[in-house]
């Protein structure tokens, strides 16, 4: 059995570069791994990532995104990515991987257009129901096309496109409810509700969760996860001193400015509130919970409001705009889920949607294309 060497690419933004590292994750258990080398701006939360794998080495390339407007900035960052894909020309020439995997995003534009120009084999994986520019541009010479979501089809051009899903990683299908809960000290017999705003937080969410969480922890007697995000866990607690002094005294709530293992306060739940990022979302259907969605309305191309849409089509989720995000709409719609009928119909909806695992089928289907 040879071993494979893998350039992996991927960033710009978490939505991008988690998925990336959890397909970098699956490969370095695989026995015909020999290397794992990850494509991706120095500058940015990919290098940071790539820190906590000492077998995988960096590679830099220095590219930002391109202008979306005709202006004078747009020769500086012609400029600036030709250089980039004369890098990623050279990287594919000293290591010589054999297969390229990138999940979107700008920086993973210089690789793929070296790969093109170079006829070397590569996948791409498009996180979101609205496929982002780079995605676009690859997919149709690209091995393979995978995608999270199967309205990606009606925009994507490939011969070879496959709905996997999203890459989550193996906890997701591991740690139990009861091992959750045990691990954050929340009891068994509690229904539980999650609302979170990703790493940066929500404004939106924090202000109409600190506005219903005595409701929500004492007269309906729930648990109460916020996850505030860093920056603004400070604020929250002012605003929760003035409106809720007595807050401290609950052992019904839990106030943590991130998680840096979002498997357990997922797994621990039996609903959340959330923006609607595609990774969310992945992880909101691995973990077959019933979510109300409040999509972030400054998003690019205006996705997560598609995404969230697409969710509730399918019967899995509730729809809240951000714009409409306050206290009494958001306690309206907790009390239009919490009852055990509709959380069970919610919960087979993502049974019926979440795939069975992403990441091995990805990796599968990565290998075949090597020549």
């Amino acid at each position: 059995m040879s071993n494979k060497k893998y350039f992996i690419s991927g960033g710009g933004t978490g939505g991008h570069i988690y998925p990336a590292f959890t397909v970098v994750e699956k490969l370095l258990k695989e026995e015909d791994t020999e290397k794992i080398y990850y494509i991706g701006n120095p500058d940015n939360l990919e290098y940071d990532i790539c820190k906590n794998y000492p077998q995988v080495e960096f590679l830099p390339v220095s590219v930002s995104g391109m202008p979306r407007k005709l202006s004078l900035a747009m020769p500086k960052w012609a400029v600036q990515f030709f250089f980039a894909f004369l890098k990623a020309r050279s990287y594919l020439k000293k290591y010589n991987p054999d297969a390229i995997f990138t999940t979107g995003g700008y920086v993973s534009a210089p690789i793929v257009t070296a790969a093109i120009s170079m006829k070397r084999p590569y996948m791409i994986h498009d996180c979101d129901s609205v496929p982002g520019l780079v995605s676009k541009m690859a997919a149709p010479k690209a091995n393979i096309v995978s995608i999270a979501f199967e309205s990606s089809k009606k925009v994507l051009k490939s011969k070879n496109i496959i709905c996997n899903g999203n890459p989550v990683r193996e906890a997701f299908f591991t740690v139990t409810k009861q091992d959750a809960r045990n691990k954050l000290n929340i009891p068994q017999d509690k229904k539980v509700i999650f609302a979170m705003g990703g790493s940066q937080g929500a404004k939106t969410i924090n202000s109409a969760m600190v506005n219903i969480l005595k409701t929500l922890s004492e007269d309906m007697g729930m648990y109460v996860i916020l996850q505030t995000g860093k920056k603004k866990y400070d604020e929250v607690i002012i605003d929760l001193e003035t409106v809720y002094p007595e807050y401290k005294k609950n052992n019904n709530i839990m106030i943590r400015p991130y998680f840096d293992e979002m498997v357990y306060p997922l797994k621990a739940s039996d609903m959340v509130i959330a923006r609607a990022g595609s990774l969310s979302l992945t992880e909101i259907l691995q973990c077959r919970l019933a979510s109300i969605l409040i999509p972030y309305p400054y998003a690019a191309q205006d996705h997560q409001r598609k995404n969230a849409k697409e969710m509730c089509e399918k019967g899995v989720s509730l729809y809240l705009e951000d714009a409409d995000c306050n206290g009494e709409n958001l306690l309206e719609k907790v009390k239009q889920m919490n009852d055990d009928e509709t959380l069970n119909r919610m919960r087979l909806c993502c049974e019926e949607l979440a795939k069975s695992n992403p990441t091995d089928e990805i990796v599968k289907q990565l290998k075949s294309i090597i020549k």
